[in-house]
């Protein structure tokens, strides 16, 4: 584990250069001990430019409970680094009092505790109430959305992402980029990007698989503050791996190094003062990314949930991260003089919905989109015991409840659930709504199949998402977390090859080793594979936890990490 020192050193070296990063800002108010919207919207104003940042808000219009993970591994070059440090090492690093707004809001542990203490997090109505403090500071500010916003709620997939559309455009950012976005399917992209999104959709990497041609702007310029600021945008690379590519089966991505250097040089050459990547790479390529292309100023990361209070410096590049499900908004401030950035300010600003007073023509937007399903979304299906969670490289509670319901209610021997990060917290002796199981569970291919998997087979699944989360070169990390599994336990060791991580694989039920020659009855969902048979994920699941009524989750401790 690196010092504090060392970390600030590698991460804000360029302070000298740059300015001062806001380091201590979160201690400060911790100190308090009492948050004001005063506090949490303080800023001491720098320079002349203003990007804000939001990112993998994943359908989230409405205040939720998120738990930060407690397994969060990272290997090779960056192991032991941020975002890869968690709970007290986290609060440590950041120097983080426990019990603090700033413990709850970025950490794991007493997560119940404190959730009862400062409440929920996020709320785009508590956004915009921050967006419009930001503009009114700075009236030409630029909001960018890192993507995955599209996504991840009922009321999203019943209407195919329009209510989210409608409300981003309420919000007015500059641009965006995408992931989640492409899963409703090519068509549906293009008719939104055509005709309903009022700012640009940005991937330099995505390009027509026929015509070797970008498909969408690689990036935009704006002139603010008598400076000329390049959006670059970075699409999720891994999209035909990660999802189903016959939903834009003409698309092609991947992180393309060198059409980032070309378009650095191409924004440089028209003028650009600062380049920014409104990136949805995930954190690490983002590390590597910088490292290799020159001329980035600026990284605005997604993808991997991640949430720092402070910049990390790659080279001349910081690196920007702001957390997921409208949790945090991101304000950096730039001093832009003579062709280059003099000075920064940032600020992780936590959207503490109990503290920030709601703009109430947003909250309105929001319950008027919200308002033919009400009655779906407030349906109680049971009640947990339990906290449920998701987030972490390894099972969180929902994963494991969703594996029960898949094991119970398919006759299976092992369930499959996906590595998903995304999907709010409840708490326990919470009801289970029927929104609450989509915010898990939401998505455009959501079949749970059942079929027969050899032992040997499993073994490779499991080594394949191994390599796909744990290769120790950033640009093979092509997938999310580890696939959750139930009914069989294992052990991994991260330190080694592929085809080497997973041992140990035994039959919980029985205990016994799985057996490379047996067939195993496997149940799952979320397969990227095109005509796949099977209930919604989300009827399973309700069925599962109607007829329990009220569902407990037992600790995992089927999953032994070694080589962390």
């Amino acid at each position: 584990m690196i010092s504090r020192r060392d970390f600030l050193q590698a991460t804000v070296a360029a302070s000298a250069i740059y300015g001062a990063s806001g380091v201590g800002n979160w201690s400060r108010l911790a100190a308090q001990q009492r948050m004001s919207q005063a506090d949490l919207l303080d800023f001491e104003t720098t320079g002349n430019v203003t990007l804000v940042h939001i990112t993998d808000i994943h359908g989230q219009l409405k205040p939720i409970y998120f738990r930060e993970p407690e397994i969060n591994l990272g290997v090779g070059d960056n192991s032991g680094l941020p975002p890869h440090v968690t709970g007290e090492d986290f609060r440590k690093l950041f120097n983080i009092q426990p019990g603090t707004p700033e413990a709850y809001a970025l950490t794991y542990p007493d997560f119940t505790a404190l959730a009862k203490t400062y409440g929920k997090m996020g709320g785009l109505d508590r956004v915009s109430t921050i967006l419009k403090a930001i503009r009114a500071d700075r009236p030409d500010a630029l909001l960018l959305d890192g993507g995955d916003t599209w996504h991840g709620s009922y009321t999203a997939h019943r209407t195919d992402g329009q209510d989210m559309v409608n409300i981003m455009n309420a919000l007015k950012p500059d641009a965006m980029t995408s992931h989640w976005e492409f899963t409703f399917g090519i068509d549906r992209v293009n008719e939104i990007v055509e005709n309903h999104l009022n700012f640009p959709f940005l991937g330099a990497n995505i390009f027509d698989a026929e015509w070797d041609e970008p498909a969408y702007e690689p990036y935009k310029m704006f002139e603010r503050g008598g400076a000329k600021i390049a959006v670059i945008g970075q699409a999720f690379p891994y999209m035909p791996i990660a999802n189903p590519g016959w939903m834009f089966p003409n698309l092609s991505f991947g992180i393309r190094e060198e059409r980032m250097r070309e378009v650095v040089a191409e924004v440089r050459d028209a003028g650009a003062d600062v380049v920014v990547v409104l990136s949805h790479n995930g954190f690490d390529v983002d590390k590597k990314m910088a490292s290799r292309v020159e001329g980035i100023d600026v990284i605005l990361t997604g993808h991997t949930h991640d949430a720092l209070p402070e910049p990390v410096q790659i080279g001349k590049t910081m690196l920007i991260a702001s957390g997921s499900n409208g949790k945090f908004v991101s304000r950096l401030d730039l001093d832009v003089r003579d062709g280059g950035i003099q000075g920064f300010a940032y600020k992780l600003i936590p959207v503490f919905s109990d503290v920030i007073t709601p703009d109430a023509e947003m909250t309105a937007m929001i319950d008027a989109e919200r308002a033919p399903f009400e009655a779906d979304l407030r349906e109680v299906l049971g009640k947990t015991d339990s906290l449920l969670y998701r987030r972490g490289n390894f099972n969180g509670t929902w994963d494991d409840l969703i594996c029960n319901a898949l094991i119970d209610e398919r006759e299976a021997d092992i369930a499959l659930s996906p590595g998903f990060r995304w999907g709010p917290s409840l708490l326990p002796g919470d009801d289970i709504t029927r929104e609450d199981l989509f915010n898990a569970v939401s998505m455009s291919y959501p079949n749970a199949y059942r079929s027969e998997m050899t032992g040997e087979f499993l073994h490779v699944i499991l080594e394949d998402v191994a390599d796909n989360l744990f290769n120790p070169d950033p640009y093979y990390q092509q997938g999310g977390d580890m696939v959750r599994v139930g009914g069989m336990g294992y052990q991994i060791d991260i330190t080694k090859p592929q085809g080497e991580r997973i041992t140990n694989m035994t039959l919980l039920k029985t205990g016994e080793a799985i057996d490379p020659a047996k067939t195993y009855v496997v149940s799952g969902w979320a397969s990227v594979n095109e005509d796949t048979e099977g209930p919604a994920i989300w009827d399973v699941v309700e069925s599962y936890i109607k007829r329990k009524g009220t569902v407990s989750v037992d600790p995992n401790a089927s999953v032994k990490v070694i080589g962390a």
